[in-house]
């Protein structure tokens, strides 16, 4: 049984190939292709979560199961707010095949999942990326963002200055985008293309009033049903796209908040990331319309992107 670091997974992983794996993995899920429950959620008290991701993939001969915690306030005392471990279990015969670092996995596939629906969903032409939220996972959105457009630059918020300048350096060090640091949520969205959503908030960081046509946001923060990072306006003027129905209306605050408002209902939601892939449904038919991708993070994307590595 192979026993791997973030520095393994980090030196053989490209975000190209993690977005294709991803892409078919998602058109497994539609297919009917894959076995994954939901996942159990311990909560752990003061805002702390613990969760058990198991998952099947068929056609990618890939099972996995991982173990995550998501601890808002690790930030503080020098910790990823997200730790996980993966196993990889060989589904002909039972046998673990691999242990590996999870946090960096998670940012790979998370950004991956991202960078197939921006595939999709975002305007040929996007340039500007707006970010909220510059911790470990924003790294990873910004990759898959330049994977599949050819983002020029980069306009960062984070209400952490020093977050935000080592997000800049490392950014700008590692993939050559220009990044602009900015004073406010407000600026980063305005003039942008695409706006990503990374956060740990609990309560919504943008205004739908913001929000120019064309604009495709990108949302992956998670703090379950009664928290969002979003606000009501931007879901409900947008043309929605989920990871998985059944995953965002059992855990997304972001989408059950307005639900219970009145402002949406589940037909909101246009289509689950799975039928665009498939060619069900299109993604972006009009330069016009804003576009919403809300991802709570799928069992899916963890098994697929363990095979890979």
């Amino acid at each position: 049984m192979l026993v791997l670091s973030a520095g393994d997974l980090r030196r053989v992983a490209t975000m190209s190939e993690a977005i294709d794996v991803i892409e078919r993995a998602f058109l497994a899920l539609y297919e009917g292709q894959c076995k994954a429950p939901l996942r159990s959620i311990i909560d752990v008290g003061e805002e702390n979560y613990v969760l058990y991701m198991p998952a099947y993939v068929a056609p990618l001969d890939a099972m996995s199961v991982k173990i995550v915690s998501v601890y808002p306030k690790n930030p503080e005392i020098g910790l990823p707010t997200i730790n996980a471990i993966v196993i990889l279990t060989d589904p002909k015969n039972g046998l673990p095949l691999a242990v590996m670092e999870g946090g960096y996995l998670t940012a790979l596939r998370t950004g991956a999942t991202s960078g197939v629906a921006l595939k999709y969903l975002a305007r040929k032409d996007s340039r500007i990326v707006g970010v909220i939220g510059t911790g470990r996972q924003s790294y990873f959105q910004v990759w898959a963002a330049s994977t599949v457009r050819e983002v020029e630059l980069v306009k960062a918020y984070d209400i952490s200055r020093e977050t935000m300048e080592r997000f800049k350096r490392e950014v700008e060090g590692w993939l050559g985008i220009n990044v602009e640091l900015v004073k406010s949520s407000r600026d980063a969205v305005k003039g942008s293309d695409i706006v990503i959503l990374a956060t740990t908030a609990k309560t919504p960081v943008i205004d739908g009033r913001w929000l120019e046509d064309g604009i495709t946001v990108v949302s992956i923060g998670w703090m379950g049903k009664d928290a969002r990072e979003l606000d009501t306006e931007t879901v409900r003027s947008s043309k929605l796209v989920v990871d998985l129905r059944e995953a965002v209306l059992a855990e997304s605050g972001d989408i059950l908040i307005p639900i219970r408002e009145g402002a949406i209902s589940e037909d909101h939601i246009y289509a689950e990331l799975g039928e665009i892939v498939s060619g069900k449904k299109p993604g972006r038919v009009d330069e016009e319309e804003k576009m919403l991708f809300k991802s709570v993070g799928l069992a899916i994307e963890d098994a697929a992107a363990a095979k890979y590595i």
